[in-house]
């Protein structure tokens, strides 16, 4: 997939992607993920199998994401330079509109 048509898919991103994202800047397995997006969302978000092996693989498929190894049947995942360049313009486009927030009475 081209930079353009994954600025298309990730521009805005999904909050899914962006936890995934946010929770891979370091090494983790898919639970390790569940657990660590459960935490800095105070259980708001808790994704189920489904959600994120599904998020896991289009991420992987699109160069955001990519298995770093593999123990047994468990996969480690990490974000790739490409995912951080992705999930910093995410950070941007939020801290907009955060500061543009600031006009609502």
């Amino acid at each position: 997939m081209s930079d353009e048509d994954l600025h298309k898919v990730y521009n805005p991103m999904t909050e899914t992607a962006f936890y995934v994202l946010l929770s891979l800047q370091e090494e983790r397995h898919g639970y390790g993920i569940m657990q660590d997006v459960e935490e800095l969302t105070n259980n708001r978000l808790s994704f189920g199998a489904g959600t994120l092996y599904g998020s896991l693989s289009k991420l992987k498929k699109d160069g955001l994401i990519d298995i770093v190894k593999e123990e047994g049947k468990r996969k480690i995942y990490q974000i790739t330079p490409t995912g951080k360049t992705f999930l910093q313009l995410e950070k941007k486009r939020i801290e907009e509109l955060y500061k543009n927030s600031e006009r609502i009475d």
